[in-house]
């Protein structure tokens, strides 16, 4: 089965370093690498590249920290005719018969361009935020009860039938859509506790793991592909990894190396510090990969696998890996993961449309020629 191959929107911002800081105070006069604020004229310039460049969608994330991704998705898919969105958010904080009939809206005037990305969440001062004080247990319970609704609602809309639901965490009555339906939006769901696996086997589309090494993720797959299948369910796999991809070895690890000198070591231990608070197993399993990190080293003692760089996870949560390498390293890479089973892989790199550029021309057209890539702009 051919790649899917996704890119990813900077709602927080874009800049040159890993951490995508606003703060220009401490770069060097005469070079590059200015903060790029996340305005709508920026976020078109990156879905442009994204889709001239043959990629399928475009991940907007969810929190606080970035823009709300439903109205960036929203706006951005008029400026653009055949990239799709993958829209992340939190299934916890609206109705999810409200959350159906977003979906539906979006999927018909988009003519069916809309992916979900259902986030659970792990970070408990995060979720408190938001006024949830649901534990790790109970939120996965809720995502399924939510999802149950969602799905439900969606394989109804405009038959006229009406949904109830009585569970512990949703209370439904007569819920319908009227609007004639435009497709339910695949849903893609990740997380690595045994609940998270659970909730993906019942309801998911596609399973999404953070960048692991391939025997973390060939472990991974095997069980949730087990899962699914005992639900009388098949279910597609996908990755999210962030990329440096150059035309030669040398050049991509001098880049890595660029990027870890210019983090602060105080920025470092203060994002671990916040990390070790997370209910998120996805998380605690980033965080131990850079558990034995010193200041000083280079790039390369976080290659935590052949051409798999662990050092976006010093101060970037969630997925905190990178594929360093040629362009050929990176595409046998890929492949290397696919042959274990994953179809979708959802790639960043900052800045985010130079990265595109390096990717998509490197180990893209690698990957192209050799079969496993048919752009989607072909």
């Amino acid at each position: 089965m051919s790649l899917h191959l996704h890119w990813y929107l900077p709602t927080n911002g874009d800049s040159r370093g890993i951490t995508g800081s606003g703060d220009d105070s401490h770069r060097i006069a005469g070079t590059a690498g200015a903060f790029r604020r996340p305005t709508l004229a920026y976020f078109k310039q990156v879905a442009q590249a994204a889709q001239s460049l043959g990629f399928e969608a475009l991940l907007t994330p969810t929190g606080t920290w970035c823009e709300d991704a439903w109205i960036a998705a929203a706006a951005l898919s008029q400026h653009v005719e055949r990239l799709k969105f993958l829209v992340a958010f939190r299934p916890g904080f609206i109705s999810p018969t409200l959350a159906a009939h977003q979906a539906g809206t979006f999927q018909r005037l988009t003519n069916g361009r809309l992916l979900i990305n259902i986030v659970t969440g792990g970070d408990p001062v995060e979720q408190r935020r938001f006024g949830d004080h649901a534990d790790h247990g109970q939120r996965y319970a809720r995502t399924g009860e939510f999802l149950s609704v969602f799905r439900g609602l969606g394989a109804r809309a405009g038959s006229g039938e009406t949904l109830d639901f009585n569970g512990e965490h949703y209370r439904i009555e007569a819920a319908h859509l009227d609007a004639a339906p435009a497709g339910a939006p695949p849903v893609f769901f990740g997380g690595a506790s045994p609940a998270a696996e659970l909730v993906a086997a019942r309801h998911a589309d596609v399973y999404l793991a953070w960048g692991e090494t391939p025997a973390q993720i060939a472990e991974r797959v095997a069980r949730v592909r087990a899962l699914a299948q005992a639900q009388g369910r098949t279910l597609a796999f996908g990755i999210r990894l962030h990329v440096i991809s150059r035309d030669t070895e040398a050049a991509a690890w001098a880049q890595a190396d660029g990027l870890l000198a210019g983090l602060d070591p105080a920025r470092v231990r203060q994002a671990q510090a916040l990390f070790a608070r997370t209910e998120s197993v996805g998380q605690q399993r980033m965080t131990a990969l850079v558990s034995g990190w010193q200041a000083g080293r280079d790039a390369r003692a976080l290659e935590v696998s052949p051409n798999l760089w662990a050092g976006y996870g010093l101060v970037r949560g969630g997925a905190g890996t990178a594929l360093v390498g040629s362009h050929a390293q990176v595409a046998d890479r890929i492949a290397e993961y696919h042959a274990l089973g994953l179809t979708h892989f959802i790639l960043s790199g900052q800045p985010h449309i130079e990265e595109a550029y390096w990717f998509a021309e490197g180990a893209g057209a690698v990957l192209r020629e050799r079969g496993l890539w048919r752009p989607a702009c072909d």
